[in-house]
């Protein structure tokens, strides 16, 4: 038994002993530094930080992806479901979406491309590549690893749209700083550098899409599926044509993503094969017809029509690849309309959009774009005589 003198010296040393612990894991954790006051520096035992180290960081935001669906109908429903504003503070990031059946073969010219941005965060790539066909040689740098899962793609069938709706839907739901959402085939060329390009783009508030009305053509394409078969969701008055390669806000890229009515118009089989364009009515009039306001009526990517073989437009062959066309296609300017009115309000008809690609190039007119890439295709201020 404690005589009664030891009892309460017990008791103090008992109450002191789970301080003494604390102290000693403090100082095995954060050492022990010299101080001219007490020859230690003092530390409190509710922290593991010292007075003087910096606060520990705040944790740090993390994304989980969802595990994006394969099929149509729930990858649709779940990118319908997305926020359709760019997430405040942060970097504002450009998709851009390629469809192709080939290996991409100016892909050594996208490279340098987007090596020239400031930073890799700025962008993604993703790809729509039909699996029935062949990709030799495979998708390398950049390209690496960004096909998305993809179906058959074919032209006078809905199949091109509903590719493109897929890339869309999968890079709304990859990752939430997209914001602007373009569109390209294997033989579009940038024709700016990627800073001038990223601005263009990400400064906009708007929509680039071509919307063109009482255009050539315009009710056999309406009727290719059958003269009733667009009604009474499209009427001949709602229906538009414009180019299929755009560049679309999140808030219109979700406006797809979310669209039921008027793609099940479009996704018939159409009964007339030589007027079937739905990649190039379809986003066009969904978009005319649900906020026309939020768009700019014109594409910016260069195409040239004084030259049709069989629906196709003007091929540019290697020869034809100097700095001279370069330099010509940027002086170009969108078309808004037929003479620059026709399916365009009157407050877009005098902007001054600037073309950032071009197309169609010729898979030989590689090497002389990447002859001209430094000194003229990713030179903004590259003049010719």
């Amino acid at each position: 038994m404690l005589s009664p003198t030891l009892f309460p010296l017990f008791c103090a040393l008992f109450l002191c002993l789970p301080v003494a612990v604390i102290f000693t894991v403090q100082r095995e954790l954060t050492g022990v530094v010299a101080s001219p006051e007490f020859g230690f520096r003092s530390l409190s035992v509710f922290s593991l930080y010292s007075r003087n180290d910096p606060p520990p960081p705040p944790p740090q935001p993390f994304r989980i992806t969802p595990l994006i669906p394969k099929d149509d109908k729930s990858l649709l429903r779940m990118a319908s479901r997305v926020n359709p504003n760019h997430p405040s503070g942060l970097t504002r990031k450009v998709a851009f979406l390629y469809i192709t059946t080939t290996p991409l073969p100016f892909a050594p010219l996208w490279e340098i491309f987007f090596n020239g941005s400031s930073s890799k965060d700025l962008y993604n790539v993703y790809i729509h590549a039909d699996p029935t066909r062949d990709y030799d040689p495979g998708f390398s740098g950049v390209f690496a690893n960004r096909v998305i899962h993809s179906k058959r793609s074919e032209r006078y069938t809905p199949t091109l749209a509903a590719a493109a709706r897929r890339l869309l839907a999968h890079a709304l739901l990859d990752d939430p700083q997209n914001y602007m959402f373009a569109l390209f085939s294997p033989s579009c060329v940038p024709i700016r550098s990627f800073d001038f390009t990223y601005k263009t783009l990400v400064l906009s508030r708007k929509s680039f899409i071509e919307i063109l009305k009482d255009e050539p053509w315009q009710f056999e394409r309406w009727a290719a599926r059958g003269e009733d078969a667009m009604l009474p969701e499209v009427k001949l008055e709602d229906f538009r044509i414009g180019s299929q390669f755009w560049a679309l806000t999140r808030r219109h890229a979700r406006l797809v993503a979310r669209d039921r009515r008027i793609w099940e118009k479009f996704n018939k089989t159409c009964v007339r094969e030589d007027t079937c364009y739905p990649e190039e009515n379809y986003f066009p009039t969904l978009v005319n017809m649900r906020d026309p306001r939020g768009r700019v009526p014109a594409t910016l990517t260069h195409v040239d029509w004084t030259v049709n073989d069989g629906g196709h437009p003007r091929m540019y062959e290697a020869e034809e690849v100097v700095p001279e066309l370069i330099v010509r296609l940027r002086k170009s300017r969108p078309r808004y309309g037929e003479d620059g009115i026709n399916g365009s309000d009157w407050s877009v008809s005098k902007r001054s959009d600037p073309f950032l690609f071009a197309r169609k190039f010729s898979p030989e007119a590689l090497g002389p774009l990447l002859g001209m890439a430094k000194g003229v295709l990713f030179n903004d201020s590259a003049r010719c005589a």
